[in-house]
Order: C-alpha cells, then sequence, then structure tokens
C-alpha cells in the first residue's frame, strides 16, 4: 500500500483546516453556533447526496453506517460549535494554540483505546512540537508568550479539541470495512439532525439571512472544503494511518495559517517566526518516524 500518498493526503487536511481557522472567524458572533454548523452540515450533505444514491451498494451501506455515524457526528459538532462560540470571547491566537495539544492528547487517548504507547522521548517530541508552534502563533515574543492567559472561551476551544481527539478515535474504533463516501455522508447527515435538535432545545433561530454576499463565501469554503473535503480525507487517512499519524500534522498548522495569510490578505510572515516553523517541522517528521517504528513492532 501507498502509504506516501496518505501522508500527503493527511498534510493537504492540515491546510484545507488552516483555512477553515480564517473562515470560522469571519462567520464567528454573526449566527449562532448551532445554525452555523447545521448550514455547513447541510450543504456538504447535500453536495454528497447524489453520488451516494448513485449505486445500490451506497444505498444500502447508508443502515449500517448510520448507528455508529450518530456516535462519531457528536464529537465532530462539538468541536465546531466550541470553535464558533469560543472564537466570540477569545481569538484566533489563543485558539491557535491550543489547538496543538490534540496530537499529544490523540496520543494518550490512544493508549487506551489500542494499547499504543508513548515513550519518553516522544513526550519530548510533542513538547518541542508545542513549543514551535507557540513561537509561530507568538512571533518570538516571549512577553506575549508569557502574557498569555485562558478566559472562557480558551476552557471551551479545550473542550472543543478534546471533542476532536474523541472523534479522531472514534472513527479508527468504529470503521467496520465501510465505504468512506458512505462513512462522510451519514457522519454529516447525522451531524445535521444533531444540530436541528441542538437548535430546537435551545430555541434558537437560523438566522442564515444574516450572511452576506462575502459571509457566504467563507461558508461555502468551510461546508465544501473545511468539511466535505477534509472529513472525506481525514476519514481515509485515519483509517489507514492511524490518528496519532494524522492528528500529528497539527503541528504544521500554524505554518499553514501564516502561508495562507500571505497568499489571501498579503500579510508578509515575519522572519522572527521561521525558527518556530523549523522546529515544528522537524517535531511533524520526527513523530511520523516514532509513529512507523512502532507500527512496525
Amino acid at each position: 500500500m501507498n502509504y506516501v500518498k496518505y501522508h500527503l493526503l493527511a498534510l493537504l487536511v492540515t491546510l484545507l483546516v488552516a483555512g477553515s481557522f480564517i473562515s470560522s472567524e469571519k462567520l464567528s458572533g454573526v449566527v449562532n453556533p448551532f445554525s452555523l454548523t447545521l448550514l455547513r452540515f447541510v450543504i456538504a450533505a447535500f453536495t454528497l447526496l447524489p453520488f451516494v444514491l448513485f449505486k445500490a451498494q451506497y444505498r444500502k451501506g447508508i443502515i449500517r453506517a448510520l448507528p455508529r455515524s450518530l456516535i462519531m457526528s457528536v464529537f465532530f459538532s462539538v468541536f465546531f460549535i466550541c470553535m464558533f462560540e469560543a472564537l466570540k470571547t477569545t481569538t484566533p491566537l489563543n485558539t491557535g494554540t491550543l489547538y496543538t495539544l490534540v496530537p499529544f492528547l490523540t496520543a494518550i487517548f490512544s493508549i487506551f483505546a489500542f494499547k499504543e504507547k508513548i515513550t519518553k522521548k516522544r513526550l519530548v517530541v510533542y513538547l518541542i512540537g508545542s513549543a514551535g508552534t507557540s513561537w509561530i502563533i507568538f512571533g518570538g515574543d516571549i512577553e506575549a508568550l508569557l502574557a498569555f492567559s485562558l478566559n472562557g472561551g480558551d476552557a471551551l476551544f479545550i473542550g472543543g479539541c478534546i471533542s476532536m481527539v474523541c472523534y479522531s478515535i472514534s472513527m479508527k474504533f468504529l470503521y467496520r470495512g465501510d465505504e468512506i463516501i458512505v462513512i462522510v455522508f451519514c457522519t454529516l447527515f447525522c451531524g445535521a439532525l444533531w444540530m436541528l435538535l441542538a437548535l430546537l432545545v435551545f430555541n434558537q433561530p437560523l438566522q442564515w439571512h444574516l450572511l452576506k454576499s462575502d459571509l457566504w463565501f467563507h461558508m461555502g469554503y468551510l461546508a465544501l472544503f473545511a468539511t466535505l473535503a477534509s472529513t472525506f480525507i481525514i476519514q481515509k487517512t485515519t483509517v489507514v494511518l492511524g490518528p496519532s499519524k494524522v492528528m500529528a500534522y497539527i503541528y504544521l498548522n500554524p505554518i499553514c495559517v501564516a502561508f495562507l495569510m500571505l497568499f489571501i490578505e498579503g500579510k508578509s510572515i515575519p522572519s522572527i517566526v521561521f525558527p518556530g516553523m523549523i522546529i515544528s517541522l522537524i517535531a511533524t517528521i520526527v513523530l511520523q518516524f516514532q509513529n512507523r517504528n512502532n507500527a512496525n513492532k
């Protein structure tokens, strides 16, 4: 099996997720998070629906996959809700920093779920990776790093990060040889059901009319690329590579954000952050080799 292809796909999804932080910031506070998450799931699911209905094999697989997708979609939905809600009271700077906890938390959860081991060397690499991403996010400003403090939004986003870890673990744990396209559709469909239920329980309005033309562009990106495409890729790569390998690429997230800001908004990358980029890149590569060696044992 060509594992290189799946590592490249994991890199691609890292880039797509990085773009979602930019778009989510634009949408946060305009519409309530339940409604935003519902809309992105609905758009993504309806886009995929014709492809699923086209083949009888896929249609039959929906019934088998729905019960497990109900579980996976809960974790998936909670992450997006926490991100939208957290960005009302915190900053992309803080959320970007906290998101680098996901690889370490995934490794911890994998110990219990898949009996994976975490060595002292691997733990050190996780800490180094977090240091590298922090360097990027804070622009090498030690005073800014020391001034970093958690607020209510940060605490909420930590809960979202834990939910993302559970989503990754559940994908590997609940996979039963299903067609990936079926699992993705069922996850999106069930996620939409959960969000619809949340809207009813918390008596929240849709508010979709508040989205103007430029905001629809960001919603389109979130639905088709950061949700549909990334979910499909994450499902495929996690089944093949395992959650630890896929989540290790998160250390490259700030690098991807920096380059996206460069190409999209013309914001230059300060030279002071290049050491952090190099550290994050090295940590990601080391983790991938460590994960491969552990898998071969």
